[in-house]
């Protein structure tokens, strides 16, 4: 089993210590840069509002988007899948 490895992350202007397996880091650190710039789009789109209306905000425009993102991928899965099953059929006549 991985140990997690602790980061600090900042999401709204506060910090927050989270705990998280060494290969999602990454992956973490690029939703952090995503959401964050997209609080920062909606300050400047959006004047007057609190923090918390702009992270509302962000939560739903990323539940709207990641189910968006899946669905952009599910044709590459279904693509890998066929490649793969030529070249499984390639070795077997060669």
């Amino acid at each position: 089993m991985q140990e997690l490895i602790p980061l600090n992350i900042v999401v709204a202007d506060r910090t927050y210590r989270i705990r998280i397996l060494p290969g999602d880091e990454e992956s973490v650190r690029k939703t952090l840069k995503t959401i964050n710039d997209k609080l920062l789009e909606f300050k400047t789109s959006f004047s007057g509002k609190d923090m918390q209306d702009y992270v509302a905000m962000v939560l739903l425009w990323y539940a709207t988007e990641l189910p968006a993102i899946r669905q952009a991928q599910a044709p590459e899965d279904k693509i890998t899948e066929w490649l793969q099953k030529m070249e499984t059929q390639l070795d077997k006549a060669l």
